[in-house]
């Protein structure tokens, strides 16, 4: 409540949805950035309900899909995930997130992800763990939907200081293998079945 002569600031809220198989690190990247704590423990959360995803869905107005990039399942599983999201939310900004780059044994490489180029979605290399990348997917939603490419968080968030460092050499090969993979061709394989 306002006191007398003080005006209250309402600002706009809007509803993001994340999605992704189990264990990609989805409630970690939320708790991480609402309390600035880094989940341990692994608890499914609402990829166990199945059949009620659809209405989690509704009134979306940004997404993030996440896979595991120690994980070759989650990313095969992204079509299914994205089609879902398109068929209720429909054409709303989609970011897909390869979460987990800090561990070292990595199964999605750079040169395989290819599915955002094929969808037009922007794409970030993130991990939850060590803080790398962090606010770029939240950076690119709220500058899509608030239409204005220039605007910028005023606050960083209070995060816990990274449980793991990601080698600054790794980093720069990682950074340089997203951006050869980017001006690849693309596979002429079907957009929904991943070998």
């Amino acid at each position: 409540m306002a006191l007398p002569n003080q005006q209250t600031v309402d600002y706009p809220s809007f509803k993001l949805v994340i999605v992704g198989d189990g264990g990609t690190g989805k409630t970690t990247f939320v708790k991480r950035h609402l309390t600035g704590e880094f989940e341990k423990k692994y608890e499914p959360t609402i990829e166990k309900f199945g059949g009620l995803r659809d209405g989690y869905y509704i009134h979306g107005q940004c997404a993030i899909i996440m896979f595991d990039v120690t994980a070759w399942l989650t990313y095969k599983n992204v079509p299914t995930w994205h089609r879902d999201l398109c068929r209720v939310c429909e054409n709303i900004p989609i970011v897909l997130c390869g979460n987990k780059v800090d561990v070292k044994n990595r199964q999605v490489k750079a040169k395989q992800v290819t599915f955002h180029r094929k969808k037009n979605l922007q794409y970030y290399e993130i991990s939850a763990k060590s803080n790398y990348n962090f606010e770029k997917p939240f950076l690119y939603l709220a500058r899509k939907i608030a239409g204005d490419p220039s605007l910028h968080f005023v606050e960083s968030p209070a995060l816990a200081p990274p449980e793991v460092h990601i080698d600054l050499a790794a980093q720069q090969q990682h950074e340089a293998e997203l951006a050869q993979a980017a001006n690849q061709p693309l596979p002429d394989d079907d957009d929904d079945a991943f070998e």
